[in-house]
């Protein structure tokens, strides 16, 4: 997972949902995209293993204006948040488990 717009900052407003208190996986999808059915799950079981990590999903076609700020190119695309808020990470196409625990750690805190 690569560290674009690393530091530009997202709330539980942005993203429609409570932002976890240690960090946030923000997964960006749309209705035909097979390869996001696989990263939602994906998703959830590493939230799931983690606590104090939310996993937030995004209809990006119905939320376009926040998919011209952050450059949203495809789908699926996720975006590890620390528990401030600020993005740390970032994944286009779908990611592999490994990727997600890697890119996790370094958005939580102690």
């Amino acid at each position: 997972m690569r560290g674009q717009d690393v530091g530009t900052r997202l709330g539980a407003a942005e993203v429609g949902a409570g932002l976890g208190e240690r960090a946030t996986l923000v997964q960006f999808s749309s209705a035909f995209c097979q390869p996001c059915r696989a990263t939602r799950r994906t998703l959830a079981e590493v939230a799931g293993m983690v606590a104090g990590v939310a996993h937030v999903e995004i209809d990006a076609e119905a939320h376009l204006d926040l998919v011209r700020t952050l450059r949203i190119e495809r789908t699926p695309t996720v975006l590890v948040l620390d528990g401030d808020g600020a993005v740390v990470r970032r994944a286009a196409g779908q990611p592999r488990k490994a990727d997600v625990i890697a890119a996790l750690g370094a958005a939580v805190r102690d």
